[in-house]
């Protein structure tokens, strides 16, 4: 518990930092499938556990990147760790990538509980929690998906989600190849 706290902890202060553009990033060649690959490996007990699966489905023939390799890590697991979190039953998890015009754009793909029309507004908004009824079984803050829009916004790219009630989500990222 105090583990858990102490990264809780971390992330506000993190988010601070982040709110009053005080962070520099450290752009360099990074494999975005490598780094993809990781993430995946990081967090495949944590499905397994919950009797789920995880694909990848990695197309983009371009995948190297002109990016901070630890905010588009962080970008990654945050992206895969919430598809976990709002996957009631045996998550089924879809990560894919492909080269798009703008440089390459990275889906990840879950079977969770979606996000309604209003919730969809506010999902990136600092502090928001979607709801999951009585139950309070998805734990944090509700800063995730605020780093995962600031961070790709830093790195020149765009975040959209796609989603239906009961249906699960697709987050959509898109993210250049090279940095201006």
């Amino acid at each position: 518990e105090n583990t858990r706290m102490n990264g809780q902890v971390e992330k506000v202060l993190q988010m601070a930092i982040i709110d009053k553009n005080d962070f520099n990033l450290n752009f360099t060649n990074i494999d975005l499938h490598d780094i993809i690959e990781k993430a995946v490996d990081n967090i495949i007990l944590q499905i397994e556990k919950k009797e789920g699966e995880i694909h990848t489905n990695l197309k983009a023939t371009n995948h190297f990147i002109s990016g901070d390799q630890t905010h588009i890590s962080n970008i990654i697991y945050n992206l895969l760790d919430n598809a976990n979190k709002y996957s009631n039953e045996k998550p089924e998890i879809v990560i894919t990538s492909q080269d798009v015009p703008d440089g390459i754009e990275i889906i990840v793909k879950d079977n969770g509980i979606g996000i309604s029309k209003e919730a969809k507004k506010h999902i990136f908004d600092k502090f928001y929690r979607v709801h999951t009824g009585n139950l309070h079984d998805v734990k944090g803050f509700g800063l995730g998906l605020s780093y995962v829009k600031t961070m790709t916004q830093a790195h020149n790219g765009k975040i959209d989600v796609v989603s239906e009630l009961g249906k699960g989500s697709s987050f959509i990222i898109v993210l250049p190849t090279k940095q201006s």
